[in-house]
């Protein structure tokens, strides 16, 4: 059955990949955008823009909408942002306006799911993470979400919460200032060199395209509601072989140079996530290979 959908930060790198996903499963999905686009948000039956910070905008917005299914992925993401006052009013408080706005829009909504992060569990814990794991944020963006967790307890018993946290995750359209596409950029521009810090570390990469089918699928599931679930691949892949992978596919042999100053001191070796909780809750996600994913944005036109 086709669901009105509130997607926010619908503009963005995940954002409009949800909007297509849910668009071209039936639904009427509906953008929340800070800035007017540059590109129209495709699938979109509207884009609306208001601003987080504006409560009395964001329940006039709700109220008028009275969306069935709302997924908030809206965030300043980057963790190196470097106003840290807008990072937590937009995180945290934005938060806030908008589940204050959903509480009051007349009908309540059925599924609301919160994009959380991995980040929460900072890097101290060695191995595999599952949501059991303790926290232990070690920068503003990340303590901002794991506030966000916090905060939406708070209206756990008036709304039918969903909290996910992501790995890393990439593809066609990321931001060059994430690492992935940092690398994909320089092979096409076909550079001799790239400067990065430790190969040897391991994190848990996945497919923006597998990421917004576990949103969807948590959205139409009555039983994800209440739940905290990692969203990951449970498959680690040091630098060095992601590396390997992009020479290989793209036949460019680009020297790599280690910076000190890229280096981060006492750095944990492998980081990857468990994933049980949502393919118990989901049923399994298609796998999606790293190297599948590298090779569609190197061919990306």
């Amino acid at each position: 059955m086709s669901k009105k959908v509130l997607v926010t930060g619908a503009d963005g790198f995940t954002g409009r990949y949800l909007v297509r996903r849910l668009a071209a499963a039936g639904h009427e999905v509906h953008g929340l955008v800070h800035h007017s686009p540059t590109m129209p948000v495709e699938g979109a039956t509207s884009v609306l823009q208001a601003d987080l910070r504006d409560a009395e905008g964001l329940a006039r917005m709700a109220k008028a909408m009275q969306p069935q299914w709302v997924a908030h992925l809206a965030a300043i993401a980057f963790v190196a942002h470097g106003d840290a006052d807008a990072m937590y009013a937009t995180n945290l408080v934005g938060t806030r306006h908008l589940l204050e706005a959903l509480v009051s829009c007349g009908t309540l909504p059925e599924a609301v799911l919160l994009a959380s992060s991995a980040n929460v569990y900072g890097n101290s814990t060695e191995g595999s993470l599952d949501e059991s794991s303790d926290p232990a944020p070690a920068n503003d963006y990340a303590v901002s979400k794991l506030a966000m967790e916090y905060l939406a307890r708070l209206y756990a018993s008036r709304l039918p919460l969903i909290v996910t946290r992501p790995f890393n995750y990439t593809g066609v359209g990321q931001s060059e200032s994430f690492l992935l596409p940092k690398i994909i950029s320089h092979v096409r521009r076909r550079a001799a060199l790239i400067e990065l810090g430790n190969l040897h570390v391991a994190r848990d990469f996945s497919d923006v395209r597998m990421v917004v089918e576990a949103y969807a699928r948590l959205l139409q599931t009555p039983a994800a509601t209440g739940g905290t679930f990692n969203v990951c691949s449970g498959r680690a892949y040091t630098l060095q072989e992601v590396l390997d992978m992009v020479k290989r596919l793209s036949g460019h042999p680009f020297e790599v140079r280690v910076n000190p100053a890229f280096v981060r001191s006492n750095e944990v070796t492998v980081l990857l996530g468990d994933r049980r909780r949502l393919d118990e809750c989901i049923g399994p996600l298609e796998p999606i290979a790293l190297q599948d994913t590298l090779d569609w944005m190197l061919r990306a036109p």
